[in-house]
């Protein structure tokens, strides 16, 4: 399998997995044109993908999702709240409801779950493939439970690392954004999402994909600090980190 952040960032977010025979775009957060220049650098046609999923209604996640949807004719699965609170878009074709149960996508299975978020019904998304699991959660102010349970034993994670605590606090942001930011249903920091790896990482992770990073309250190398610091403290296998970025694609890791 191979996984890729073709977007990471308040700029815009997408996510691109292949399995042995399914390929999938999780997110459209960039203009159409954009996503198929970053898709067509790892050698993939948008005509390929086999469908498009849609954690949330945010600009930065859903910018191109009607373009990329009508140029490739994909099916998009979407909460229905999600849907209803779309923006003007344009029309959508395909439009299938992510189910509360796992479901089929070619060789591999699908589920969600829910993050805490100020959307109409953010979701995360687990990846059963058989050649392992991959975890996607980004976009939510704390790691539940269910949060937690649900990315134990994964090979691959997508993981938001959002801010660091004090760049927040200090920074040039009006004081109700920091707390939106800050709270419960806002975004994770690079502590957080440390602390949430310290509890999911286990010997079977190989890579960790830092995610949504903030480019005024953040830095890459802050982030991945925060990260190698508790990965390096357990007596596991260190796993790959990578750090997304909004104005580039990742490095595309294959396992």
């Amino acid at each position: 399998m191979r996984v890729c952040l073709l977007a990471s960032g308040s700029k815009g977010n997408a996510l691109f997995i292949e399995t042995g025979h399914t390929r999938i775009l999780v997110d459209a957060g960039l203009a159409a044109r954009e996503l198929s220049v970053r898709l067509n650098s790892l050698g993939v046609d948008g005509k390929e993908l086999d469908a498009l999923l849609v954690t949330h209604e945010h600009h930065d996640h859903c910018r191109g999702l009607g373009p990329m949807a009508r140029r490739y004719q994909l099916p998009v699965y979407i909460h229905p709240e999600t849907f209803r609170a779309l923006p003007n878009l344009g029309p959508i074709g395909d439009v299938r409801e992510v189910p509360d149960a796992e479901f089929a996508l070619g060789d591999s299975f699908v589920q969600s779950f829910p993050l805490t978020h100020d959307a109409a019904s953010p979701l995360g998304f687990l990846i059963h493939t058989p050649e392992g699991k991959i975890g996607v959660a980004t976009d939510f102010g704390v790691a539940t439970r269910l949060v937690r349970e649900r990315l134990r034993g994964c090979r691959v994670l997508i993981l938001e690392s959002n801010h660091d605590d004090i760049m927040l606090r200090d920074g040039p942001y009006p004081w109700p954004l920091k707390q939106r930011i800050r709270g419960n249903h806002g975004h994770l920091s690079n502590e957080a999402s440390a602390d949430l790896l310290r509890e999911v990482a286990w010997d079977g992770l190989e890579a960790v994909f830092l995610a949504h990073l903030s480019e005024v309250n953040n830095t890459p190398g802050l982030a991945e600090e925060c990260a190698r610091e508790v990965l390096s403290q357990r007596a596991l296998p260190l796993p790959r980190i990578v750090v997304g970025r909004p104005d580039q694609s990742s490095v595309c890791l294959t396992f």
